[in-house]
């Protein structure tokens, strides 16, 4: 397996919605392999949809503190509550915003073996699982922000989510 790429914000592949996936083939399996490699390549990460990497297709791989999780043509089926919190994005470095989610959510999606699972979470894992389908559909964080400013993890400086939709526009991949 292969520590892939992540795509930076401005990317178009970013803004594209992926196919599902209807049979496990080689290719598929060295994906979701790609997936969990590079997710785990540096510490803290929690989620990576293969979009970020480059594929267009829905799967995508978490681990939250409670294990790994490899999620195949996920999709939610039911959600309740609301909850707020800074979010960040591997294609967004550095960079966080406040988006507003559901608290509990109910996705049904497939194993490995394709078949249907149907999985509950609250909290951090419902947020994550929500960014992360996200990527699936083209939507980023920041479609997603109730503030109107990024903010830098370690310089506290803002951005204007204006900017950051401007400099993707121009497919700018770096933040200034």
């Amino acid at each position: 397996m292969t520590v892939r790429t992540i795509l930076p914000f401005g990317d178009p592949l970013l803004r594209k919605k992926c196919k599902p996936i209807t049979e496990m083939t080689p290719r598929i399996l060295t994906m979701l392999g790609d997936l969990k490699e590079t997710l785990y390549a540096d510490r803290g990460r929690a989620g990576l949809a293969a979009p970020q990497i480059g594929l267009l297709r829905r799967a995508v791989v978490l681990d939250v503190g409670e294990g790994y999780w490899e999620l195949i043509n996920p999709e939610i089926v039911d959600a309740d509550g609301e909850q707020e919190g800074m979010e960040g994005c591997l294609s967004y470095p550095g960079y966080y915003g406040l988006v507003k989610r559901f608290e509990r959510i109910k996705v049904r999606m497939m194993n490995c073996q394709l078949e249907e699972v149907i999985v509950e979470a609250n909290g951090f894992l419902a947020t994550c699982m929500q960014h992360e389908l996200d990527h699936l559909d083209g939507v980023l964080f920041i479609d997603r922000m109730v503030s109107d400013y990024l903010v830098h993890e370690s310089s506290h400086a803002r951005i204007s989510l204006l900017k950051v939709i401007e400099l993707a526009n121009q497919n700018v991949c770096h933040l200034k």
